[in-house]
């Protein structure tokens, strides 16, 4: 039988955060995402070697900083049933509010927080089916 590429589920694109604090990192993302572990192991000296967790439908990976792999960070999109309950469990979680959960022109509600590592988390609840000429009048709209 031959091996499958892309594991079953995982996704093609499968962000990597490397951060300073990876346990803690792990327990923000429990929290403010309901992530879920599905596994991780130790490198020397105390460091997270690597973990994968679940969110969704989707699979994320980290480990914490190396030498050779300093922190980074990322933006992430992370959509979700209910925008304005996960903002307010991120908020909770530790994560600094950027913009707070409100109906975007594109048919998306979107919330932002920061994590304490820098990542930014936009969370977002699709709520409008908008086709793309009506989003560009909206935008253009928006603008004046």
């Amino acid at each position: 039988m031959a091996v499958k590429p892309i594991p079953e589920g995982y996704n093609t694109f499968t962000p990597y955060f490397v951060v300073e604090g990876a346990t803690d990192f792990i327990e923000f993302l429990k929290k403010a995402f309901g992530a879920e572990e599905m596994y991780r192991f130790p490198a020397p000296g105390g460091k997270l070697g690597h973990a994968e967790l679940r969110v969704g439908s989707s699979v994320l990976m980290l480990a914490d900083t190396t030498p050779d792999y300093p922190a980074s960070r990322m933006n992430a999109y992370l959509y979700v049933p209910d925008v304005d309950a996960t903002y307010k469990k991120a908020v909770a979680a530790g994560g600094q509010s950027k913009r707070e959960p409100a109906n975007q022109f594109y048919g998306d509600r979107v919330g932002t927080v920061v994590d304490r590592w820098g990542n930014t988390w936009s969370i977002g609840t699709h709520v409008e089916d908008v086709a793309p000429d009506e989003m560009e009048r909206r935008m253009k709209a928006q603008k004046k």
